[in-house]
């Protein structure tokens, strides 16, 4: 852990020395307290990935700043030391939540083993946090489909992810960029450690420094605690930069300086902290305009786009629907233990006509609505929403003669294919038509009349017993 945190709580002055020489040559940021009460305010304030407490201390001693600490929620590891340590201390020490007991005089070896011990639990528990905190229904990353831009896709994928190449995600808002992100991370030499997501649209700008660089206590209003970045959390792994494009220039600048040198400072901080980041990032925004129009800064998008992908919208790949369909309907089935949606081919047809201007998302959304509205039911065309109804109705237009020229025989023509069409595919049911296509039955029975078209079956089967 490169930028690890340490704080050291013990009243002797030379331990305290000779701690810090020994955690500082190894790269290590070090904070000191005097007495119990000094440190455990500053365990209590601080983002600490290893605290080092000595027992015997006058005041509150080590073992009641243990375990007030563990009282308080924090679950820093805590190496105790003492000099006058025996077993019943260290068992007890161990027992109130202690990583690891050592004692003085302190030897070299044994306190860096302790220590890297401490820390990689540290490290283990932070990704674990972090993994809680996004964890997202479709778990490992899945590309679905087999059109010719997703195979692509797949096959760029397959050609960096063992790469430390940085990688420049491009794609319409829900197409799945960040899926895209995900499998790339987890074909990686990265995989190990975490993927750390920043959405750069979602934070507001004065805060977006202290989100990705971290901030030390003090350092705003509002800043009681020092906390790390993003950019620190992301050390040894992956970070994702989300909607690159949505940054001020002045945060484009300091991304950028940091992006080359792997180094920075907290807000409201001097010391310098270094990091190894692989970063990729994603907008879907054409950058080479924002670019033209000033609002990109040019050698940004130089250094992020050294390997671009792209990933297509759905209206692209309208072959992949059916496939996609089909993995979301599984998902619903295992997650939520619904019983199968079945959607006829006139549906199916609608759903690779329609434009899905949500793309992915979208239509895992539709998919969702649907399992709630009908599982375990047989779905046709007259029972889906009406944005989705609309690309059926062009089977209807279709049907206008290409030698109609007045528009108001085509729109006469259109209309009684449209309800011809609707009626029999809700069995005659004039109330179901109605409530399929969005009119009043009044309304609806006059133009049924008008075209003649199975109007005394329509009021039998709708019940109104109207001749």
């Amino acid at each position: 852990m490169s930028t690890a945190s340490i704080l050291i709580i013990d009243d002797e002055r030379d331990i305290r020395a000779a701690l810090r020489g020994i955690f500082e040559d190894e790269g290590w940021q070090v904070s000191e307290a005097g007495n119990g009460t000094e440190g455990l305010a500053m365990a209590l304030d601080g983002d600490f990935d290893l605290i080092f407490l000595d027992i015997w201390m006058p005041g509150l001693d080590g073992m009641g700043v243990l375990v007030s600490m563990r009282e308080k929620g924090v679950d820093t590891p805590v190496i105790m030391i003492s000099g006058h340590g025996n077993i019943e201390t260290a068992v007890t020490a161990l027992k109130n939540g202690a990583f690891d007991f050592i004692e003085k005089p302190l030897s070299l070896d044994d306190t860096l083993v302790a220590a890297g011990k401490a820390l990689e639990l540290s490290r283990l528990k932070r990704e674990n946090r972090e993994l809680r905190s996004r964890i997202r229904p479709e778990g490992v990353p899945v590309i679905i489909g087999s059109s010719p831009g997703i195979v692509r896709l797949r096959q760029l994928i397959e050609q960096v992810a063992p790469t430390e190449a940085w990688v420049l995600i491009t794609g319409e808002n829900g197409t799945g960029k960040e899926v895209a992100a995900r499998a790339i991370h987890a074909a990686s030499r990265r995989a190990a450690r975490e993927m750390v997501c920043v959405n750069c649209a979602a934070i507001p700008e004065e805060l977006i420094e202290s989100e990705l660089f971290g901030h030390e206590k003090g350092a705003f209003t509002g800043a009681d605690k020092a906390r790390k970045g993003k950019f620190e959390l992301a050390d040894k792994g992956t970070l994702f930069l989300d909607e690159i494009a949505d940054m001020s220039l002045k945060t484009q600048a300091k991304i950028l300086r940091i992006l080359q040198e792997q180094k920075f400072e907290r807000v409201g901080g001097t010391k310098s902290f270094r990091v190894d980041v692989r970063v990729i990032a994603a907008t879907n925004k054409d950058l080479v305009r924002e670019m033209t129009e000033g609002r990109f800064r040019q050698d940004l998008y130089y250094r992020l786009n050294v390997f671009p992908v792209t990933v297509p919208a759905l209206r692209e790949r309208a072959e992949d629907i059916p496939e996609m369909i089909g993995h979301f309907s599984r998902l619903m089935i295992e997650e939520q233990s619904l019983q199968p949606v079945r959607l006829d081919s006139e549906v199916m047809d609608a759903l690779t006509r329609y434009a899905w201007p949500g793309n992915v998302r979208e239509l895992r959304n539709f998919v969702e609505r649907i399992y709630i509205l009908y599982q375990g039911r047989d779905v046709d065309i007259t029972m889906l929403p009406p944005e989705y109804r609309a690309a059926a109705a062009r089977d209807a237009l279709a049907e206008v003669p290409d030698g109609v020229t007045d528009f108001k025989e085509a729109r006469a023509r259109f209309e009684e294919a449209f309800l011809r069409r609707g009626l029999a595919r809700a069995d005659g049911n004039i109330a179901r038509l109605a409530e399929a296509i969005g009119l009043e039955r009044t309304y609806l029975y006059r133009k049924l009349k008008t075209y003649g078209i199975g109007i005394d079956e329509g009021r039998q089967r709708d019940g109104l017993g109207r001749q």
